[in-house]
């Protein structure tokens, strides 16, 4: 077995984290704590992938049994192997049930060594370096207002930073993107003023400094880097935070009204330290948020698990629970950033109504996922319909006229959400058709519509005879370089032949109109009179809007 991270030079002789601390700084996106005879009090020394070839092990190691199946004979002599040399805790990864083989829980237990699964979205080689850098983050001395702040919570940590260095904060990941940033009171300067309204660094502040080589300098060093004040940009420090070799992101310090704090630099680079473990568990939040989305994705898809959804999201799996299909005015939130836009006001509206959801975006719009609803059908029933029309107002004010929601049935259980998700859909494509002016509804509420769209779809590609009435309106028309006869008739249908209202609907007099119809039956052949002739009429026309293809 070989070594591939002990703490780094200068933390060798300091004591190791416990299991319990890593794991804390890890979070819940990258590990799946399965059983823990021992305890998780025992210190980490540092983190070994398994080689068959090298059987020695020091022990305090995490061992990561890649490559090993845990439902194989193997991976129970992996884990007696790794509790007879002292490790701490194995890794394996899911395997093909995602749950925890009999026997190899068994030999955890028997053996004392904490066991524990890699999630899916985690991968090896990012896993390795979180858990390197999750060892040199213990016993790093800080000022206590940053070390005070809680995990995980970067703008309490932004605005600790801002008062230790008198400046204002920003805090970004390796791509320049904003992670959080502290609140003050004092002037900004406009690149920062940009930078968090855009959520990451101007893209020509970025390129301007990667042709001057500043990233190179603040990934190649460890100290703080100082920019002087220059024109309307204020003095700036920036440091770059990493741990265990690994760049995690960085912190930024602008100087806001009034000079930096002469101890700045010492307080950003002490700062910087704390800062790894909150990045690092930032890291794996987010891991766990697309851990849920995909779970809720695979489920509604009909490829996944209730009990993964329901574990994943905190959502009972047997419960009043549906689904809403969201689209937003046209033009609205298009793009990669405008989705999150969409993403963050459902969420949050959801939130102020109090109930769980899991927000899916699709292409032009969103899927909300509501679980745990009233235990009363007809409440929840109503809880989907208050909150649909709530969210429509929401997303009409943040995108323009024209977002509709459509509402999926109310189901029983989190395995019932597919029925719920094709309901909802149905409902939505009913409330994008011409004519419909609601904006929210159930599919039973736009019942005509949705059976409409249906049969349409069981006719598309249907070849009907080649002439038929509608057919030779069609080729007329295509001859005459207009779209005059299909237009009026289709006018006329519409208006149940009523000839002033259909004159009035196309902008001509009637009898210029009755004229019209007169050479219309002529050239087509179409008996009126015909209740069967005016269906296949009917039939053909919306044919003709549902392929696009209307003269």
């Amino acid at each position: 077995m070989a070594g591939d991270g002990s703490p780094e030079q200068g933390h060798a002789a300091a004591p190791g984290p416990t299991l319990e601390r890593l794991l804390s700084v890890m979070g819940a996106g990258a590990l799946e704590l399965c059983v823990a005879p021992g305890g998780l009090g025992g210190t980490v020394e540092g983190v070994t992938v398994l080689d068959p070839l090298d059987p020695g092990l020091p022990r305090g190691q995490v061992l990561l049994a890649v490559g090993v199946d845990p439902r194989s004979a193997a991976a129970v002599d992996v884990m007696r192997d790794a509790a007879g040399s002292g490790a701490v805790a194995v890794v394996f990864g899911q395997g093909g049930t995602g749950r925890a083989p009999e026997a190899l829980r068994a030999a955890a237990e028997g053996a004392g060594t904490a066991l524990l699964f890699r999630t899916a979205w985690f991968g090896w080689t990012e896993l390795v370096g979180a858990l390197r850098a999750g060892l040199v983050l213990s016993g790093v001395p800080a000022d206590p207002a940053v070390a005070a702040v809680t995990l995980g919570d970067l703008n309490g940590l932004a605005d600790a930073v801002a008062v230790l260095v008198g400046g204002a904060v920003t805090i970004e990941d390796v791509e320049s993107r904003v992670l959080a940033y502290s609140s003050t009171q004092d002037d900004v300067d406009e690149v920062r003023r940009l930078t968090i309204l855009g959520r990451r660094v101007p893209e020509w502040r970025v390129a301007a400094m990667r042709e001057a080589g500043f990233f190179r300098a603040l990934w190649g060093t460890g100290d703080v880097l100082h920019r002087p004040a220059h024109g309307e940009n204020p003095e700036r420090l920036v440091v770059a935070v990493r741990a265990g070799g690994e760049i995690l992101g960085s912190i930024w310090v602008a100087a806001a009204g009034r000079s930096l704090a002469p101890h700045a630099s010492e307080a950003l680079r002490s700062a910087a330290r704390v800062a790894a473990a909150h990045l690092v568990h930032h890291r794996s939040h987010r891991t766990h948020a697309r851990l849920v989305e995909d779970a809720a994705r695979a489920l509604l898809d009909g490829r996944g698990s209730a009990e993964m959804l329901g574990e994943r999201a905190g959502i009972p799996t047997h419960g009043h629970c549906a689904v809403l299909a969201v689209r937003p005015g046209a033009g609205a939130f298009e793009g990669g950033g405008e989705s999150g836009k969409l993403r963050g006001l459902l969420a949050v509206r959801c939130g102020t109504f109090g109930l769980t959801s899991v927000v899916l975006p699709v292409d032009r719009g969103a899927l909300v996922l509501l679980g745990a609803l009233h235990r009363n059908r007809q409440r929840a029933v109503e809880q989907v319909a208050q909150l649909g029309n709530a969210l429509v107002r929401q997303v009409a004010d943040a995108s323009g006229p024209g977002a509709r929601i459509g509402l999926g049935t109310v189901a029983g259980t989190l395995a019932d959400l597919p029925a719920s998700r094709r309901s909802a859909d149905l409902a939505l494509r009913a409330l994008l058709s011409p004519g419909e002016h609601r904006a929210v509804a159930f599919a039973s509420e736009v019942a005509e519509t949705v059976a409409l769209n249906q049969i349409m779809d069981a006719l598309t590609g249907l070849v009907l005879a080649p002439e038929t009435p509608v057919a030779r309106l069609v080729a007329h028309d295509a001859g005459h370089g207009g779209g005059t006869m299909v237009q009026t008739l289709r006018a006329y249908l519409d208006h149940f032949g009523h000839v002033p209202a259909t004159a009035k609907a196309l902008g001509v007099h009637p009898n210029s109109l009755r004229h019209r119809i007169g050479r219309l039956t002529e050239v087509s052949g179409l008996d009126l009179r015909s209740p069967e002739g005016r269906l296949l009429a009917q039939l053909q026309l919306r044919l003709l809007e549902h392929d696009g293809r209307e003269a």
